[in-house]
């Protein structure tokens, strides 16, 4: 509970006003609290707020403030039933006509900023709180702290988390299960990962919901294994999955196509006895329509409807976009047919993934015909619907029939006037044609005509005129950009950077991060691998040493490929000591090696003679489950046939061969390279392997046509029949 101070010098200014009121006003006033207090003692419906609210507004025009404790009650009962705006008019006036605000009144402010999306000013009502003597709650803190995450500032989130414990408000898991979330949110997995360690040094064990999250961000950012790591961590603490996890891991696997690992994971929940919900098949099916498997889609609706369990249109929907992504777009027609049949009713969302996906087929006739049908049907199109279209019309070259959609939004002919994402679209349409003049004249009428936009159409614009390395358009597009106060988020600095970048403007890409850093929204691990593999590029190795030891002290921790960076640059400067330190201190920090990882170190190791430590790498790169590229293949055969080992190319040819290994223009060089030095007295053909045709590509060579090159060269083949295939 709240600690209050009470302040006798208030207490005495509110006797003396009360003594200059004329009697009958005083009873006046004394009937409206009352009928205040009732209105807001009952349940509440919205008909009793606003008389509360007209209430209120009555005693201020009879020149006198309800009393504290009513203002209180009313703003509360307010804040509780969802009336943000009447609770924000009311703490205005309070304080306009000189009330000075107590604990509920400030709860009840921070409430409604959070609500109206400004959790940065109900930072500044916490600050009121401590000033006038109140203590923080923490009910109260945790609604700023969610509000902080939902609106992009996790890592203000952070900083508040550590106010809260300055301030003796203990955080509890909804604190930090709030703040994972909305670093998870964000896209910033290494800093969340940091804030679950905060939380079990302060003895708050992680709960399912912290794994769930932790292990679906896992998912989100390609690092699979490291969630399969969450998981024994999770099993092993005692907390077995329920339903809702099962779900997670299932969507997880098939948002990265595994869908043999999500059909693992549901066989388990079947074994633990926790039955399938309609998410879980709804994720499965989305999965194995989008691979195809059309059959298998098929019995296990099928299996799903003899368990009681009745597709729905979000099922269906899902459904549908999962075969478009597979190419079928006949059959996602069937589909939406057969949920026809089935009576169930499409919503604005069905039909606008069928439109995409039409459009993205290029079949527009199919997609105007389910655009009437959408019309008829009372959906009227949206926005959505619209940005759609349009895209699809620019995807396919049909630039000025776009402008002409886009032309009809503006003058509102449509109903629909276009958003941010619809002069995007169009800005990336016409740049695609090279029509920067135009994009640039489009966002300019937007801006004049005062329609409401962000940052993106420049940023899109801004990449555009990078990638064909016209800085100077780019740079001053930038600055208009500023000029127009509008919000820049780290989309908008990434794409700068990487154009800069690119374009080799690496000090000015140094001023941008650097002033990003202090004045913009924090960089992400994205921002620093750019600028980091940048300076690598251009051998500025101490100054990119220096951005990733600032990474490490930072709330954005380096991931693995900042790490790959690192190791490779060090390695290629010949200090393969503190490449190996890197390596180390890189699992320390939990992060596992990925096969870029292997493959920099083998390549390198390779060029540098040191044969042993590559082989051994790439034995653990196989044991680990990444199949290795042709590259390493390559680094290795190089490698081995620099210190002259024969024997070990044999062997590797062979187990390249055992492996399935497709052999592109690169390796297949290589291997005439390295059988070309050959010493006298092997019997080549012999020793060759034999490549199975099926696992060739366009772009490969068979074996026999391999010799058939190499008795061109060798003497020593001219006797030697070739290999069967």
């Amino acid at each position: 509970m709240l600690a209050r101070s009470h302040r006798l010098a208030s207490s005495a200014a509110v006797a003396a006003a009360v003594h200059h009121i004329n009697p009958k006003t005083i009873q006046d006033l004394n009937r409206v609290e009352h009928q205040i207090t009732s209105l807001c003692q009952k349940p509440n419906s919205p008909e009793d707020c606003r008389k509360a609210f007209s209430l209120f507004e009555r005693s201020l025009d009879m020149g006198v403030v309800p009393s504290g404790p009513i203002s209180d009650v009313l703003l509360q009962t307010l804040v509780k039933n969802k009336e943000y705006d009447m609770a924000f008019n009311i703490y205005k006036k309070m304080i306009c006509h000189g009330a000075s605000p107590r604990y509920l009144s400030l709860s009840a402010l921070a409430k409604c900023l959070v609500h109206h999306s400004q959790p940065q000013l109900a930072l500044g009502a916490i600050g009121l709180m401590l000033k006038h003597g109140y203590s923080i709650n923490l009910y109260v803190a945790n609604i700023v702290l969610n509000g902080l995450c939902c609106n992009g500032f996790a890592v203000e989130g952070e900083v508040f988390l550590g106010q809260m414990d300055r301030n003796s408000v203990n955080p509890d898991i909804i604190s930090f299960n709030t703040l994972i979330k909305g670093l998870c949110r964000e896209r910033r997995l290494n800093g969340a990962m940091s804030v679950k360690k905060r939380m079990e040094a302060a003895k708050i064990a992680p709960n399912l919901i912290t794994y769930n999250i932790l292990m679906d961000a896992h998912f989100v950012e390609g690092r699979v294994d490291e969630a399969m790591l969450l998981l024994q961590e999770m099993k092993m603490k005692g907390l077995e999955p329920d339903a809702f996890f099962y779900n997670t891991l299932i969507n997880g696997f098939v948002s990265k196509e595994d869908v043999d690992r999500a059909k693992e994971v549901m066989d388990e929940m079947l074994g633990k006895g926790i039955s399938p919900n309609r998410v879980t098949y709804t994720c499965l099916m989305r999965g194995l329509c989008r691979k195809g498997n059309l059959k298998e889609v098929k019995q296990l609706f099928n299996e799903m409807i003899r368990s009681g369990i009745r597709a729905d249109v979000v099922m269906f929907t899902s459904m549908i976009g999962g075969i478009f992504q597979s190419g079928r777009a006949e059959k996602a027609i069937e589909l939406f047919n057969f949920m026809l049949d089935k009576r169930e009713d499409p919503t604005s969302t069905t039909y606008n993934i069928l439109i995409d996906g039409l459009c993205k087929a290029g079949l527009f006739n199919d997609a105007f015909r389910i655009l009437n049908m959408m019309v008829e049907k009372d959906k009227n199109p949206d926005m959505v619907t619209y940005n759609i279209v349009l895209k699809g019309l620019c995807d396919l070259g049909e630039v000025d029939v776009a402008m002409k959609l886009f032309d009809s939004m503006v003058s509102n002919k449509i109903g629909v006037e276009p958003d941010s994402w619809t002069l995007s679209a169009l800005v990336e349409g016409l740049c695609r044609e090279g029509r920067f003049g135009k994009a640039e004249k489009v966002i300019h009428e937007m801006v004049e005509q005062n329609k409401s936009i962000d940052a993106v159409p420049y940023t899109v614009l801004i990449g555009a005129y990078l990638k064909v390395r016209n800085v100077k358009k780019a740079l001053n597009l930038w600055k208009e950009l500023l000029q127009l106060g509008l919000i820049l988020d780290s989309r908008a600095y990434g794409a700068l950077l990487n154009g800069l970048c690119t374009c080799n403007c690496i000090n000015i890409a140094k001023g941008i991060f650097y002033k990003m850093r202090t004045s913009g929204p924090s960089p992400t691990s994205l921002e620093y691998n750019m600028l980091m593999a940048a300076l690598c590029r251009e051998s500025s190795l101490e100054q990119a040493r220096a951005l990733f030891t600032d990474m490490l002290s930072s709330s954005c921790k380096p991931d693995v490929v900042s790490y790959n960076i690192m190791i490779d640059s060090t390695i290629r400067a010949g200090d393969v000591e503190h490449a190996n330190e890197l390596l180390v201190a890189m699992q320390q920090r939990g992060l596992r090696p990925d096969a870029l990882t292997f493959s920099i170190l083998i390549n390198r190791f390779s060029k540098l003679g040191l044969m042993l430590e590559a082989k051994s790498l790439f034995e653990r790169m196989k044991e680990s489950g990444y199949p290795p590229h042709t590259c390493v293949y390559d680094s290795l055969l190089k490698g081995f046939k620099a210190e002259g080992s024969t024997e070990e190319i044999i062997n590797l040819l062979q187990k390249l061969v055992a492996e399935g290994v497709v052999l592109d223009d690169k390796l297949t060089s290589t291997i005439l390279e390295c059988i070309c030095d050959m010493p006298e007295g092997h019997d080549v053909a012999k020793l060759l392997p034999s490549f199975t045709q099926e696992n060739l590509e366009s772009n490969s060579i068979p074996c026999d046509e391999l010799l058939a090159r190499l008795q061109n060269i060798l003497p020593m083949l001219q006797s030697s029949d070739p290999q069967p295939i």
